[in-house]
């Protein structure tokens, strides 16, 4: 009996150093697998500085779970980051909202999605040098009442909006007497609300700007002589990374390696191959 009960528990512990065994293998698996992967979140749908579309021409990159494939400025600069790194690019699709929260819960690696690196983001995140740095604009109606503008107080008694949680809905408050709307989702969505006459502009940066000419010939793009007040930072884009992070000094060497002519070349590329612009 004693001598049963004896193999008994001997197998029982070779079950369990087997099972135990193959779960740390797996566990090693997965962790190496995760480490040779460069999680980018964006949300495919601020063109020229990224976008949907339903293939990998001009560079697109398939969409993590997806069936689509993301395309754009920022998904040639992750790439160059991926490469740098070792490692295989990721582009995980993420609403604007979601991106800081998917970076601080490890769900992403990084946030290269056209992001400024403001006073308020830089509570919860890191960011890298800057990749990009741009201008502010109004998108209005073509021909319409604020086409001719060259300033930001020719929009008093506008209906003007701008994007949700970015720091393009706060400089509205720069302009005198301004019909201050809801701010809005995304560009998709302000496109829609100004080619129907909801809004008389919305604020955006110049590639943006660029890309709704090129979108839609109703649109146009008003640069200012008088413009809005901003600092560096607001005007400037860089990649997101966790407070902390190590990716932080190993992005910026890369970044480096990329010359104004070129970051130049790929924008330009950008906003003529952008799909809307087809």
């Amino acid at each position: 009996m004693r001598k049963k009960l004896s193999v008994l528990i001997a197998a029982s512990l070779s079950a369990i150093m087997l099972f135990t065994g193959c779960g740390s293998k797996s566990s090693k698996e997965q962790a190496k697998v995760e480490s040779d992967t460069f999680k980018v979140g964006l949300e495919c749908g601020y063109a020229p500085f990224n976008w949907t579309q339903m293939n990998d021409s001009n560079g697109g990159v398939k969409i993590d779970g997806n069936a689509e494939y993301a395309g754009g400025y920022d998904v040639e600069i992750a790439k160059k980051i991926a490469d740098g790194l070792g490692k295989k690019l990721v582009v995980v699709k993420t609403e604007w909202d979601g991106l800081v929260p998917a970076l601080t819960s490890g769900k992403i690696d990084a946030i290269i999605a056209g992001m400024s690196p403001t006073a308020k983001r830089k509570e919860s995140i890191d960011f890298s040098e800057n990749y990009y740095k741009s201008n502010l604009v109004m998108v209005v109606k073509k021909g319409g009442k604020y086409d001719g503008a060259t300033s930001i107080q020719d929009f008093k008694g506008a209906k003007i909006t701008a994007q949700l949680n970015t720091f393009h809905y706060s400089v509205i408050d720069q302009i005198n007497g301004v019909a201050k709307q809801p701010a809005m989702d995304n560009f998709p969505a302000m496109r829609v609300a100004l080619e129907s006459g909801m809004i008389h502009g919305y604020v955006s940066e110049r590639p943006e700007g660029v890309s709704a000419e090129a979108a839609n010939s109703n649109f146009k793009m008003v640069e200012f002589k008088e413009g809005f007040t901003t600092l560096d930072d607001d005007t400037a884009i860089a990649v997101g990374v966790a407070k902390g992070s190590e990716l932080t000094k190993k992005i910026n060497e890369i970044l480096k390696g990329i010359s104004e002519e070129e970051r130049t070349k790929i924008m330009d590329a950008a906003i003529k191959n952008q799909p809307a612009a087809k």
